[in-house]
């Protein structure tokens, strides 16, 4: 198969992304992917500072292969939110799982400032960001420091946005895609944009190569979004049902059960949308949704109930992040899903 010019620029074998997903990206799920020839990801939006230094000293232990971490960008909270509501919403579901009235955080969310600091002196041969967009003058200290950067986007103004930024490759996420969505310019719902509508456009209205993510997870689906112009296939979902990815059990069996018509955006997690199995959290926080406080104030507030459900096998009130493509998904290690779809991509092509 012809290589890539985003192949060869981060140089990789094959035109295969893991996605990079928070609690569920570990080092060994990145490494074993890049060890294959795809480009393996670690989630690092949730990590500390020491910690992002921590992960990228584990991954070059286990390979020396091209890399990437990726950071949310966030603003930073300038005045304390109303807590009160949200946490009244939250408490009957804690009470359901023995934990008390609870308390308000310390904080919300790590420094993004102090990440990107970190990132930069970690050094990964590639970092990519959601969620926001970078200044054009610190996309300039990544590329100093021969860091290849990812800007994430979800319509055709946010990669030109990203593109005039300096960004070296453009990741279009289609609204298929699990977790989070990425939007940072304009309506949330005119940019649900879907992968196979969305590729060909910013292809079209970037110079930089492209990346297609968002409900991808096989070679034909691979082959169908490079025909529409996409340099390389970014997949989370796919990964997931890795033994490497690490998720709990409840999550994998959620996975295993999942239907095509199983998931749906939802604020009620983490304040921002993000797209997950339907469950008894999802369904009983859906008529208060608009009202929930912004990512990462409700996301703060749901993770002592949701560490509380993973460690109880609490499915129901877990985020159950995934793709609209979850029912394809095969459980098998990483390298071995990595040689499947370069041969399914080879049979389609």
């Amino acid at each position: 198969m012809q290589t890539t010019q985003f192949q060869s620029a981060v140089g990789i074998a094959h035109p295969i992304v893991q996605g990079p997903m928070n609690g569920a990206s570990p080092p060994a799920l990145a490494a074993a992917v890049s060890n294959a020839g795809g480009l393996g990801s670690c989630a690092a939006a949730l990590l500390a500072p020491s910690a992002i230094l921590e992960t990228a000293a584990q991954l070059r232990g286990l390979t020396d292969k091209p890399f990437n971490m990726n950071l949310f960008l966030l603003p930073e909270l300038q005045t304390p939110p109303a807590l009160e509501q949200a946490q009244a919403l939250l408490q009957p579901i804690r009470e359901e799982l023995g934990l008390p009235p609870a308390q308000t955080p310390l904080r919300f969310s790590e420094n993004c400032r102090d990440q990107i600091a970190a990132l930069l002196e970690a050094a990964p041969p590639v970092a990519s960001f959601t969620f926001g967009l970078l200044d054009a003058q610190v996309v300039r200290q990544f590329r100093k420091k021969d860091i290849q950067v990812i800007g994430t986007a979800t319509t055709v103004a946010e990669a030109r946005a990203w593109e005039e930024a300096g960004a070296d490759f453009i990741c279009a996420l289609g609204a298929e895609a699990g977790g989070h969505r990425a939007t940072f310019l304009g309506d949330f719902e005119q940019s649900c944009i879907g992968l196979m509508a969305l590729v060909p456009q910013v292809t079209h209205a970037v110079k930089v190569p492209v990346i297609a993510a968002g409900g991808l997870m096989s070679g034909r689906g691979i082959a169908a979004a490079m025909l529409l112009g996409a340099q390389a296939a970014q997949m989370g979902t796919a990964f997931l049902c890795c033994p490497e990815s690490g998720i709990a059990p409840a999550w994998r069996a959620a996975l295993a059960a999942a239907h095509d018509d199983g998931t749906r955006l939802t604020r009620s997690f983490s304040g921002r949308w993000a797209r997950g199995i339907v469950n008894e959290f999802m369904e009983h926080m859906r008529p208060y949704e608009q009202v929930l406080p912004a990512y990462p104030v409700q996301n703060a507030l749901t993770t002592e109930l949701r560490q509380a459900a993973t460690r109880a096998g609490r499915s129901e009130f877990m985020s159950l992040w995934a793709g609209q493509g979850v029912a394809m998904g095969r459980p098998m290690p990483a390298a071995q899903l990595v040689d499947t779809l370069v041969e399914e991509l080879r049979l389609a092509r």
